[in-house]
């Protein structure tokens, strides 16, 4: 993608290279994104999975993937619509300001990822990384909104949500079985 855009070549059609990749650099943030909150609860599903083990061990590596996708497509999108009035004009837009929250959040989320910043910010690292939830929920409105298609997000983030909601259920039977303990 780097390569294709230093070129300065166009698309087959003649459209711009960076209106040509804002849509897979998004969809890669996004698949990213998922791919990394997917894993807590495929462990619990397959606790002695070596591959699921490997995955986390890489979690964080996958999540930085997912806020570098984000940031180029940021940056496409600025040098895609030219001016700070068109970008703008569009902000309020449900498609557009749920892109900008999912980029506001994960910029914490990605500078709070090295290991001095999970000891210097103690238990309170576990509690900021939660707001990747409201993250998934923004990148999921701004998919929807932007490209006025349910589908193709869905079938993204359904495994994600039915992965999410299977993990929910297990919390809830723990608590009920062990109350004191929660």
């Amino acid at each position: 993608m780097t390569a294709t855009l230093l070129s300065g070549t166009t698309g087959p059609d003649g459209m711009p290279m960076t209106q040509m990749l804002l849509h897979p650099t998004g969809e890669f943030s996004a698949r990213f994104l998922i791919i990394a909150m997917m894993l807590t609860p495929l462990r619990m599903l397959f606790p002695s999975s070596g591959f699921v083990r490997w995955l986390i061990k890489r979690r964080r590596y996958i999540g930085m993937a997912a806020f570098f996708y984000a940031l180029l497509h940021t940056l496409l999108y600025l040098v895609d619509m030219g001016s700070l009035r068109a970008i703008l004009g569009e902000f309020l837009a449900l498609g557009i300001w749920t892109g900008w929250l999912a980029m506001v959040i994960f910029v914490p989320l990605a500078v709070t990822s090295t290991d001095g910043a999970v000891r210097r910010l103690g238990p309170r690292w576990k509690t900021l990384q939660r707001f990747v939830y409201i993250a998934a929920a923004a990148t999921l409105v701004h998919w929807i909104f932007v490209h006025n298609n349910l589908g193709p997000a869905l079938v993204h983030f359904l495994p994600l949500a039915t992965l999410e909601t299977y993990r929910a259920f297990q919390f809830l039977q723990k608590r009920n079985r062990n109350p004191q303990e929660t």
